[in-house]
């Protein structure tokens, strides 16, 4: 980015979600993680910490993909998962049921409305990649909201964030602040489908991306010396990489700002990848969002380490295959971004294949699997006998009156 943007984040073009029913036959979701990418390594340091699988009793075995693919526990939440196929919460309009909302603005993922003091939240099930609409997931948005709420609480201790409460499942209530027009993502390893990933510039021969200066010799899938930060901001209907000296010289952010934020995302990082670990996963890379809270203060917002904004790896095989040339076992939505990368051109065509119910259900019971993995927490169900929209919006109007 050579130059200073004139326009910041403005309206993107979505898709409109599609899902197909119809096409049962389709590929295994994991012949991805099949095929070798190089048949030679050099030699490299590329151990996750190992010793805590050994720690690990019996009782307790190391989390595998055995445990993603089949369970118990994904047996119970499919047919559920199946039969929601048609119940997706893919658009909400508050402004029309719930008194006091003055404005929508539809993002990506989330509807976001202004109540006043205060903003209204909702994470729908919307699925996107490649900056556009894929499909929609059932429970996705629940998940997601759930799981941000939880890491919300955990973080408290490396920076204050903007909730003030949540009233309904895929809702949180948030105080309003100014919102820097800075995504501040940050990698561990090198890897990534998409334009601005790691791996894909990394390929082209990149050596300095984002002001990071990167060696040669890295293979796909490989553990950065340390994490790197890698900004990015908004031009037209896509992300654009940054580094810290454009955002300070083009304004998006002061020095003091961007240095509290970055030193934020690092830590938060850190400890997400400690949390994630514990639990038998890596965190590979993830972004944080920000804003500047009436006292001045650097807030988080938005959301944290969910399988939407990170990436998760299964730790305990993550050194064999790496070392055997073989992708990591994910648990995020990586598979879906390759199977439309093998079945048309996500940012070209206008027009892109429907999702598959397969696809769509798998990716469902990996975000519960995820939550469920993080949090040591039982996902519930909603139940169904009442409109979802409806109750949100019954909710959102009991919250807001508590408020004033």
């Amino acid at each position: 980015m050579s130059q200073c943007m004139s326009s910041l984040n403005p309206p993107k073009t979505l898709i409109n979600p599609k899902i197909s029913i119809k096409n049962p036959s389709l590929p295994s979701i994991f012949t991805f993680k099949t095929k070798p990418r190089f048949q030679k390594l050099t030699t490299i340091s590329a151990s996750v910490i190992s010793s805590q699988n050994q720690d690990q009793d019996q009782d307790h075995p190391p989390l595998s993909l055995d445990s993603l693919i089949s369970s118990s526990r994904k047996d119970e939440l499919f047919g559920s998962i199946k039969s929601s196929l048609s119940n997706c919460l893919s658009e909400t309009n508050l402004h029309l049921t719930v008194p006091g909302l003055k404005s929508k603005t539809r993002g990506k993922v989330r509807d976001i409305y202004d109540s006043g003091d205060y903003l209204v939240l909702v994470t729908t099930d919307r699925q996107s990649a490649f900056d556009r609409i894929l499909a929609s997931i059932p429970f996705k948005g629940q998940v997601l909201n759930e799981t941000s709420l939880w890491w919300f609480d955990k973080t408290r201790h490396i920076t204050s964030n903007a909730v003030v409460s949540s009233p309904d499942k895929n809702v949180t209530i948030a105080k309003k602040c100014s919102v820097f027009p800075v995504e501040f993502v940050v990698r561990g390893y090198v890897t990534g489908s998409t334009d601005t990933s790691l791996w894909t510039v990394y390929k082209k021969g990149v050596r300095n991306y984002c002001g990071n200066v990167l060696s040669d010799g890295l293979v796909k899938s490989q553990k950065l010396p340390e994490n790197i930060l890698t900004p990015t901001t908004k031009a037209a209907d896509h992300d654009v990489p940054v580094t810290p000296d454009e955002i300070v010289k083009c304004g998006l952010m002061t020095q003091a700002d961007y240095d509290e934020a970055s030193r934020k995302a690092l830590s938060l990082f850190e400890y997400g990848q400690h949390i994630a670990l514990e639990h038998g996963l890596i965190l590979v890379d993830t972004k944080y969002e920000f804003g500047k809270a009436n006292d001045g203060s650097v807030v988080l917002i938005d959301e944290v380490h969910t399988p939407d904004s990170s990436r998760y790896w299964i730790a305990n095989s993550y050194d064999e295959r790496f070392q055997n040339g073989l992708e990591p076992e994910n648990v995020d939505k990586e598979f879906l971004r390759l199977w439309f990368k093998d079945h048309c051109n996500p940012y070209e065509d206008e027009v892109l294949p429907d999702a598959p119910a397969d696809l769509v259900c798998e990716l469902a019971w990996r975000y519960i699997f995820l939550y469920e993995t993080i949090t040591k927490s039982k996902f519930e169900m909603p139940l169904m006998e009442e409109p979802i929209h409806d109750r949100i919006s019954q909710n959102v109007a009991r919250a807001l009156a508590s408020l004033q």
